[in-house]
């Protein structure tokens, strides 16, 4: 098991990703704590976890609070005793995308990234507080191929607020990576690109909107543009995330992992 006895706090398990993160971890081997908003689902995905074998613990935790965000992490540390993997899955308001800049109220533009950056900050920095007094720890951040995009897709996407959150992500994710990789801990942020799998919970459809250069979706629009003719998979997502949080990749930090299909080539 890559992750065998490891403890992980996963924020925004409630999510797609951090749903699939969760039960990836669950399953080689981590003792997982759920935490997000709400904590109906996560009970829920805490009795799949266990009744596969693995150990999962709910705590209502919203990553924006870093009151609630530090409570619950001297929680975990007063009950295991550490803290070796940090995951922030939380949503970082994509449903705010579609508006052209020159069109967007100011609020739209920043709800994502004054979301991500909050979220990301609180949650990492706390993390690697503990991490650093212990002299080991991984901190998983995500971002999305929206920092990246090409020029025809920054027209098309118009992603507003949300690529500039990626970009804050990625960027956050190198520069805690510097301060703290001398005290053991590593910085890893994964960037992939849109998952078709996940926007069915977004309440998207991926045959709803037209391809802007011919007849079909939007779905097959954005695959034409990856080397691989594809967009990424949950489970593609949460196996790199169990790897780069293991200790087979004790070398890696500081970096941003392209999961993109090749939408990114970079």
């Amino acid at each position: 098991m890559l992750l065998e006895n490891k403890i992980a706090v996963v924020y925004g398990a409630g999510g797609a990703v951090g749903r699939t993160v969760a039960r990836t971890f669950g399953r080689e081997g981590a003792r997982v704590f759920l935490t997000g908003r709400r904590v109906e689902g996560l009970q829920e995905l805490a009795e799949e976890i266990e009744s596969a074998g693995g150990r999962a613990d709910v705590d209502r935790v919203d990553a924006l609070d870093q009151e609630a965000v530090e409570r619950h992490a001297a929680k975990v540390i007063r009950t295991t005793g550490r803290i070796d993997v940090s995951v922030n899955a939380v949503s970082i308001r994509g449903d705010l995308q579609g508006t052209p800049l020159t069109g967007m109220s100011v609020d739209d533009f920043l709800t994502p990234i004054t979301t991500a950056a909050t979220a990301n900050f609180v949650t990492a920095t706390t993390a690697a507080r503990y991490m650093s007094e212990q002299g080991f720890g991984v901190i998983v951040t995500f971002s999305t191929a929206a920092a990246h995009l090409s020029g025809r897709d920054q027209g098309f996407h118009a992603t507003g607020g949300f690529g500039v959150a990626c970009g804050a992500v990625e960027l956050l994710s190198r520069h805690l990576a510097g301060e703290v990789g001398p005290r053991g801990v590593r910085v890893v942020c994964l960037r992939p690109d849109g998952i078709p799998e996940a926007w069915v919970s977004w309440g998207m459809i991926d045959d709803a909107a037209p391809d802007p250069e011919g007849s079909s979706t939007v779905k097959a629009y954005m695959e034409r543009g990856t080397a691989l003719r594809r967009l990424p998979k949950l489970a593609e997502v949460a196996e790199t995330a169990a790897f780069m949080a293991s200790d087979r990749a004790g070398a890696i930090t500081g970096t941003v992992v392209n999961l993109s299909c090749g939408s990114v080539n970079n």
